[in-house]
């Protein structure tokens, strides 16, 4: 894979597949985590005089109709901020008007409109991929995000120009290169979240690669199901339990073995500990038995990988073992361990733990990580290769 070290962008038009999907409150950017990602890749460039600098990204889920609440033009301000130079918002991706303002560009940065607004993007559209290709002489990809699909900013645009990887894109992809194929031992891995269905390939190929994985969150109820153990009115996916019986065989899996919960799962309701759930009450929160061992475990690893909070971690009383957990695992990499962690549940709970800057890596694609953990081909870094 060739990164943008391998190229001179001086003179060139550069297209940047970067990942501004963020999170947008009352029409402005409530967090700028995405926006800052990629500009170790945009200033490397932009410190190399190439003619223009074409971002684009995508934002929320219009589904090819262009919607006013979700144009990149909320994002440009932030943008401007945080590269500290003037953002040139041009009201489409594709097109004439756009083709001429980059061709009469002097250095400048330019962020095209939403790339979503047409239908063509998300169906990989080869005449949508030349358009965009049109714009530019190099393309580069730094939208971690996005390369576990096959679009036409993340693939199709490959086949009309030479292409690169970003900063952001060669980080993330050594990163999970070295946890699945070189991981330093004993390799611990912590999992949570709501479905069991959405990680169970994940679950069976990290059982091949780590020393222990720590199961937690809403999930955990189906395995749990599946040994037999009560676990009341919490939530769990019925046509999974008997695939999960499977999982019981392995030693590595360690399951929580004590619950704080709630009779509603939205509001501290005659909360408790147990550790088998009884009817009516709610799984809302690993207990201090099962923090206590999980975090045991974490303190012997040289290696973490975490995806997905172990509790409803968004009501302050069911937070504590998710917190407990980012807390660990940091003071865990402050020993020498590397940590990894994906998913915007988990970057959300390590914020709110304070410790965002104590782990090794954090990735910025939540999907795309676990797809990659899961052993799968991510088309966007295959068509960089």
């Amino acid at each position: 894979m060739k990164t943008i070290k391998d190229i001179d962008f001086k003179g060139k038009k550069v297209f940047i597949r970067v990942d501004f999907n963020v999170p947008v409150k009352d029409g402005k950017v409530s967090d700028n985590t995405r926006i800052l990602a990629p500009l170790q890749t945009i200033n490397f460039i932009l410190n190399q005089s190439p003619k223009a600098v074409i971002l684009a990204s995508h934002l929320g889920r219009p589904k090819g109709e262009k919607k006013p609440e979700l144009s990149l033009e909320i994002v440009a301000g932030e943008l401007e901020k945080s590269l500290n130079r003037k953002v040139i918002f041009l009201d489409d991706c594709i097109g004439e008007k756009v083709k001429k303002n980059i061709e009469t560009s002097n250095g400048d940065v330019f962020l095209l409109e939403n790339l979503r607004f047409h239908k063509e993007e998300e169906k990989n559209d080869e005449n949508f991929a030349k358009e965009l290709a049109s714009l530019a002489d190099v393309f580069v990809q730094d939208a971690f995000a996005v390369v576990h699909r096959a679009h036409a900013s993340t693939v199709g645009i490959t086949k009309f120009l030479p292409s690169y990887a970003g900063f952001l894109i060669e980080k993330e992809v050594q990163y999970f290169s070295n946890l699945l194929e070189n991981p330093q031992r004993p390799f611990v891995a912590v999992l949570g979240g709501a479905k069991v269905s959405t990680k169970i390939s994940v679950i069976e190929n990290l059982l091949k690669k780590v020393d222990k994985l720590l199961i937690g969150g809403a999930m955990s109820y189906t395995i749990l199901k599946a040994k037999e153990i009560q676990i009341g009115s919490s939530l769990y996916e019925e046509e999974f339990v008997e695939k999960a019986k499977k999982l019981l065989k392995e030693e590595k899996l360690i399951l929580p073995c004590d619950h704080l919960v709630s009779k509603s799962p939205q509001n501290p309701v005659e909360i408790k500990t147990v550790r088998e759930i009884p009817d009516g009450f709610y799984g809302v929160d690993i207990a201090d038995e099962t923090i206590k061992l999980y975090a045991d475990e974490i303190k012997k690893a040289k290696t973490i990988f975490w995806n997905g909070p172990l509790g409803i971690f968004e009501v302050a009383e069911f937070s504590k073992g998710t917190i407990a957990m980012a807390e660990r695992i940091a003071e865990r990499t402050s020993e020498g361990a590397v940590s990894v962690a994906g998913g915007g549940d988990s970057v959300s709970a390590i914020k709110k733990a304070g410790v965002f800057d104590k782990f090794s890596h954090i990735s910025t694609g939540g999907g795309a990580s676990l797809e990659f953990i899961e052993g799968k081909t991510l088309p966007g870094i295959a068509a960089l290769e």
